[in-house]
């Protein structure tokens, strides 16, 4: 019986491990945006500050194990079977939810998952218990710590009120104080600001957060306490001393205030979510040792010793320190949920992740309307020098959206670090499990918009953006109980057999994550590198440009292929597949249209006809897509509705037309590449070929109907294949006059270099 729950305790240790990798991935976000966005310093010494603050904050969060033991459950009620059973169904759904995240790219709550597994397991393991002794449904309250649940879970949603409030005003004040050509107000207010937060962060943090430390006596602690003010005194003036000297020998200072506010961050990071990583399995492995030498039976031994305080031992966090910051610098997910907060938050124009929805469409027109009347009611000279404040020089506005350009400056990132450190580290020291995500989120996203980082532009795709964030927390909660759950009751049921089958399909689940997030990271690492490059000439235009529609072109004719594939077999799985492929082609191209005024930048300025090489290939492709999209979607529909098939002679007219159209896409890819721009007389014979037979079928459909032949239905879907196809050849056309444009003058030589 001791190997059955030691192999328990050894699952937990190791997906305490995997917990930890992909728990910091997605909470690495909250201190390392700042510093990033801004740009603070290379990216290496961001990341060396960042991992001494974890290592050492790692050390500080023993005093809030006992969340994991006794903060939702009442442990006394429940057995060691209970218990691991308990634990193993939270350590799965914890480790398959969070790389899921990671994955979309989402920062989601490590501590809104734990305390929502904790509840969904509990409760699934209480039925089972209340089941077995007959008891009834008002005996859950004895097994359930729900006022401390509740407890938890309200603090943490208020801290995203209080966290977006604290990071507007701190951001509007700080604004109103430096403008943004804060350089020159460094030398007169410098000294004071950064003096009062490098005090804040060294209180909240040092003589906060030491408190829940392994390795701190309670004799120093009381010393701390008696010269608390003081010490608060000097390091304020020591402070602002120091940085008011820096400032007046023209050394930015910021930048030190930044790394510090990151380097605090990280420290309560690891001092507040430490225990959502580990504090499962320590509890875990904490009670199997309580147990193994009772000699009383497992689903006999009672677990009131994890209702006991407990600090965990130092070796243990010290070996978790490493490992979340291993994860920090290996990660590369941790970089996907950083892209996105970022992007959020980001001062300049750039490409909006975040469609916009009606919800944020109302909301922006509310704080519109809002901000008007209270606009009116300030006076017009007030006015005038609020907004001086906040206009940003030229030469700033010019960098923005350059891959090289901050995201926001260091008066933000400064703002950003040091509310949030402040915040977390208050909840570490009162042992409130705190969301570092949310109010690092929060706090970040009240700056933004108190820094006009939202305009008339772009605040509703950023406030889509934040509630589409908001709402993941809000299935955060619902998807972590509901797994927990599930996954309590499998285990509870089918013991040993069922752990090693969740470990498989939790395995499996990440792995299939994993190719994902790579595929995406490709693609995306691609479009960065044809971003990134300081100027485009015309060679490089086409040579691109060229590859992409040969590319697209090819797709195309499988998706064609496909439609008329799967609509003569009525294979609904195989139509849903192709227009999943068309729709991330769509994307793909709405993506460069997004980019569009970023890629006209860079061509070089003396050949403007890069420039409308862009707008022609997207354009052309949009409507190609459409058409294609269009006509596979009508067919998907016609075969999910089970309506009657398509008669044999148009079957056989539409399996002629598509053959003939596909044949023309692969001709025109070949002419790409060959790259015979000056002579399409053979294509425009292919496609006039295949516009003639697109008229026989259409007359024939219509005589077909004058014989009362095909339905209402049956004509709906073959006039659309069919008019859409002819959409798509007259766009083609189109694209081929393009080309043949070039062909005239000095272009043709550079543009047969580029194919030669």
């Amino acid at each position: 019986m001791i190997e059955y729950y030691l192999i328990f305790v050894v699952v937990l240790l190791l997906l305490a491990i995997f917990d930890l990798v992909v728990g910091v991935s997605n909470d690495a976000v909250n201190f390392l945006n700042s510093a990033i966005g801004s740009r603070v310093a290379s990216w290496r010494s961001i990341m060396i500050v960042a991992s001494f603050g974890v290592f050492i904050g790692a050390t500080f969060s023993s005093g809030l194990m006992e969340v994991a033991r006794s903060g939702i459950f009442n442990p006394q009620y429940f057995s060691l079977a209970d218990v691991m059973v308990l634990f193993a169904a939270v350590m799965l759904a914890d480790v398959v939810l969070l790389d899921t995240f990671n994955t979309l790219g989402m920062p989601t709550s490590t501590t809104v998952s734990l305390v929502f597994e904790l509840l969904g397991a509990a409760f699934v393991v209480s039925l089972f218990k209340i089941a077995a002794a007959g008891a009834g449904a008002e005996a859950l309250t004895t097994y359930i710590n729900s006022g401390r649940a509740l407890g938890i879970i309200s603090g943490i949603f208020v801290s995203v009120g209080i966290a977006f409030v604290c990071g507007l005003l701190a951001q509007y004040v700080s604004r109103l104080l430096f403008s943004f050509q804060f350089e020159k107000r460094l030398p007169y207010v410098g000294g004071l600001w950064g003096g009062l937060s490098l005090t804040a962060v060294a209180y909240f943090l040092l003589f906060k957060g030491i408190k829940g430390a392994s390795f701190v006596s309670d004799g120093f602690l009381a010393w701390v306490d008696t010269h608390l003010w003081w010490m608060l005194i000097g390091m304020f003036v020591a402070f602002t001393l120091i940085m008011q000297v820096l400032f007046w020998m023209k050394i930015n200072a910021l930048r030190g205030v930044v790394l510090v506010g990151m380097f605090a961050l990280a420290m309560a990071f690891a001092g507040n979510d430490l225990v959502n990583f580990i504090g499962v399995p320590i509890a875990g492995l904490d009670s199997f040792l309580a147990w193994r030498g009772s000699g009383v039976p497992a689903d006999s031994y009672m677990m009131v010793a994890l209702d006991q305080p407990v600090r965990t031992n130092t070796w243990l966090l010290l070996l978790a320190g490493a490992v979340m910051v291993a994860t920090l610098w290996l990660s590369r997910k941790a970089r996907t949920v950083t892209e996105t907060e970022i992007g959020l938050g980001r001062q300049g124009e750039g490409v909006e992740r975040f469609a916009s929805n009606p919800i944020a469409r109302s909301i922006v027109r509310a704080a519109r309307d809002i901000g008007g009347v209270l606009s009116s009611l300030l006076p017009a000279a007030l006015k005038r020098r609020i907004d001086r404040n906040f206009e940003r020089p030229q030469t700033a506005s010019a960098e923005e959206g350059s891959p090289d350009a901050p995201a926001f400056d260091l008066i933000r990132a400064s703002v950003n670090l040091t509310i949030a450190s402040v915040l977390i580290a208050m909840a570490t020291s009162l042992k409130l499990p705190l969301s570092t995500t949310y109010v690092t989120f929060m706090v970040a996203m009240g700056a933004s918009l108190a820094d006009r980082a939202w305009d008339r532009d772009t605040a509703v795709f950023r406030v889509s953006g934040v509630l589409n964030v908001i709402g993941g927390w809000l299935i955060t909660a619902v998807v972590a109980m509901s797994m927990a759950g599930l996954f309590a009751a499998i285990l509870y049921i089918g013991g040993m057999y069922a752990l090693a089958g969740l470990l498989v399909l939790a395995g499996y689940l990440i792995y299939r994550s994993t190719r994902l997030h790579r595929a995406r990271e490709e693609e995306s690492a691609e479009r960065r590198a044809h971003y990134e490059r300081p100027s485009v000439s015309l060679a490089e235009v086409f040579h691109e440009t060229g590859n992409h529609i040969a590319e697209v072109l090819d797709d195309i004719g499988k998706a064609l292929e496909n439609a008329i594939g799967g609509l003569v077999k009525e294979d609904a799985s195989r139509l849903k597949k192709t227009e999943k492929k068309i729709k991330r082609l769509i994307d793909r191209n709405e993506g460069m249209g997004d980019t569009l005024p970023q890629y006209i930048r860079k061509v070089e300025e003396l050949e403007s006809e890069g420039s409308k090489t862009y707008i022609a290939v997207y354009d052309y492709l949009s409507d190609m897509l459409r058409s294609s999209r269009s006509i596979v979607h009508t067919s998907r529909t016609h075969v999910e509705n089970s309506h009657k098939p398509l008669s044999q002679s148009q079957y056989a007219d539409l399996d002629n037309l598509y053959g003939q159209t596909v044949g023309y896409v692969h001709a025109i890819k070949d002419y790409i590449h060959r790259g015979e721009f000056h002579d399409t007389a053979g294509l425009l014979v292919k496609r006039d070929e295949v516009m003639a037979f697109l008229e026989v079928c259409i007359e024939r459909q219509v005589s077909g109907i004058k014989a009362r032949k095909y339905n209402e239905i049956n004509t709906g879907l073959y006039f659309t294949l069919l008019l859409e196809t002819k959409d798509f050849m007259l766009v083609s056309g189109r694209l081929l006059g393009f080309f043949e444009s070039f062909s005239n003058g000095d272009k043709v030589s550079v543009m047969q270099q580029i194919v030669g």
